[in-house]
């Protein structure tokens, strides 16, 4: 490196790279980067619209005299700065494979009171907001066809050009209904540079939708349009406005995408109805709306069993119902699995199949490294989708990954930044690391975003628990209780608390309640084993975990990395059984302890 350069900084996209300090900033917030990822960076950047073979990257980062597995140190580092960079293999903005030859900066960099330094003609990613469907049909009713519109039109411009331009995700643009806001001051908040503004107005199987794009830098109108369709007609405006937004932002679509894109739409439009209705109800997040959710999601399949959405919403429907509801893991397995298979083979180009096949992998199938890579390939599909960056926080936690399982859920944080869920589990991803003071703030945060939401005062809890703050633990959970509709998992939490701090009877008073609704309906063995725990009875709680094995509890897999499970940790029973549970986790059947 020249001696001036080491005062430098490199900029592309949102991106500064400080060659001085080795810091990557990412609109002026650092972004981690491991020592030997950030030497890779630099050595591409450097050389930007240069090719820097393999042989040049080991001996910048392991030296000439050091041995390195080549595919494995090469490729790992290469991984490590996409992430960073939230950089797509198959349509990269950053750094670009030459196969069998090495790799390449593409993006344009410039330095502080230079010009611009080419390196391809790549354009920075530009940010779009689609702002809430204003329903205009005077029915109230129909309010799940204007949110679902939304979703869907997030959803498809979230994949028509992932590499070159980004989109709010639905969470977080759905605050935004009947917002009384200026555009100036929602770009602001959202650090967008368009947002698509519409109406939708529906009378029987006619649809009548207004969009219109604006540039947020000087409040331009770009263009406007309207549109009058039939229903089925609804996904080809899909198509229209996609378009008609890539060339306002001077962005090329790839006719392999847009092919692909097209292969995923509905033949049927009241499969496509009764779709957008399964999404209104599961967005909800409640054992009751997950069950109505399910029901519209399965009536859509059966009219259409083609169309990959449907079979995609079940998937995750079924795979979160355990968590979610303590549905039975063995009865909705299959069905989930089925739901995954038949949604990727609708649409194995979609992001949301993809992330259906993933979450079956990681909660049910407990195939940890094969939900990985479903959840990766999801995100180069579409990087826009929050969802996929944070199950693969999720899996990488289960790993012990957990710097990437940082980056990766706080790129889902990113991309939807009021999704009370995406606070919530980045409280776990922090819990599993030891950092329970962050576990606390994102759990606060969680329930900042929604004071209804029953799993941030669960994360809350149990991270004060470990902060020996138990009183404050037992408020947490209390209102998690009250709000979860009698989840197990805020019972048995409370149940090992107390026991833990000697109110013996208390807790053996909630032992006898979860036993009570046991004899009505499932409750996971875990939640048993967790209170037996707390109350010292080890040889009870083992016998609890062999039964939770038995029913395949997906809550097993939290054994990996709890510190309450600790003291069992000697106990051979206890190594043997993570052993089978998890011995399909990693790709070589490794242990995860």
């Amino acid at each position: 490196m020249p001696v001036g350069d080491q005062n430098r900084a490199l900029a592309f996209g949102e991106f500064e790279l400080d060659l001085a300090a080795c810091e990557l900033r990412q609109r002026g917030k650092p972004v981690h980067l491991e020592r030997r990822p950030m030497d890779l960076l630099i050595l591409l950047a450097q050389r930007g619209g240069q090719l820097v073979s393999r042989d040049d990257i080991v001996a910048r980062l392991w030296g000439s005299d050091v041995f390195v597995d080549v595919d494995t140190g090469v490729n790992t580092a290469i991984r490590k700065v996409r992430l960073a960079l939230q950089d797509s293999s198959d349509a990269p903005q950053f750094i670009e494979t030459v196969s069998g030859r090495g790799y390449r900066f593409i993006s344009t960099i410039t330095r502080p009171g230079t010009s611009a330094i080419p390196a391809a003609s790549a354009k920075s990613r530009i940010m779009l907001a689609v702002l809430p469907f204003e329903n205009l049909s005077n029915d109230p009713e129909q309010e799940y066809f204007s949110d679902g519109l939304t979703e869907e039109t997030i959803s498809y411009l979230g994949r028509i050009g992932p590499a070159h331009m980004g989109v709010i995700a639905r969470t977080t643009s759905m605050a935004y209904k009947h917002t009384q806001k200026s555009i100036r001051d929602i770009g602001a908040e959202l650090n967008v540079d368009y947002v698509l503004e519409s109406s939708v107005r529906r009378e029987s199987n006619r649809v009548r939708i207004t969009s219109q794009l604006i540039r947020v830098s000087d409040q331009t109108h770009l263009w406007a349009s309207t549109y009058d369709r039939d229903l089925i007609g609804v996904l080809a405006i899909q198509d229209e406005l996609g378009t008609a937004i890539a060339n306002q932002v001077h962005l090329q679509l790839a006719p392999e995408r847009l092919r692909a894109l097209a292969s995923s739409q509905p033949a049927s439009p009241e499969a496509y109805d009764l779709y957008l209705r399964g999404r209104h109800f599961w967005n909800q997040l409640s054992p009751s709306t997950t069950r109505r959710a399910i029901e519209y999601y399965q009536r859509a399949t059966d009219l259409d069993p083609h169309y990959a959405l449907p079979w995609s919403g079940l998937a995750d429907a079924y795979t979160s119902s355990p968590i979610s509801a303590d549905m039975p893991p063995l009865q909705v397995w299959p069905k989930a699995r089925d739901a995954a298979q038949r949604a990727v083979q609708a649409a194995p180009e979609m992001a949301e199949t993809q992330t259906s096949s993933g979450f079956v992998k990681l909660w049910l199938d407990w195939k940890w490294v094969e939900a990985e890579a479903a959840f990766r390939k999801a995100i180069d599909l579409n990087p826009s989708y929050g969802l996929a960056h944070r199950l693969l926080g999720i899996v990488q936690m289960h790993l012990r990954k957990h710097q990437e399982s940082v980056a990766a859920i706080a790129r889902a944080r990113e991309i939807d930044p009021l999704n009370a869920g995406h606070h919530a589990l980045s409280s776990q991803v922090a819990f599993a690391a030891g950092d329970y003071p962050a576990a606390v703030r994102f759990s606060q945060q969680a329930i900042s975003i929604d004071p209804q939401f029953w799993i941030g005062y669960m994360q809350l809890g149990q991270a004060y628990e470990r902060l020996d703050q138990p009183d404050l633990a037992l408020e947490a959970l209390t209102s998690a209780g009250r709000l979860s509709g009698g989840n197990s998992k805020p019972i048995a939490l409370r149940g090992y608390v107390l026991a833990r701090q000697g109110d013996t009877q208390a807790a053996l008073d909630l032992l006898r309640l979860l036993q009570t609704v046991a004899s009505e309906k499932f409750v996971p063995p875990y939640a048993f084993a967790l209170v037996l725990e707390g109350l010292g009875e080890r040889d009870r709680a083992l016998q609890f975990l062999e039964r939770a094995l038995e029913a395949h509890d997906v809550h097993l897999a939290f054994l990996v990395f709890d510190p309450k499970w600790d003291p069992l940790r000697p106990d051979p029973r206890f190594t043997a059984l993570i052993d089978r549970c998890f011995s399909a986790a990693t790709a070589q059947g490794e242990p995860v302890l």
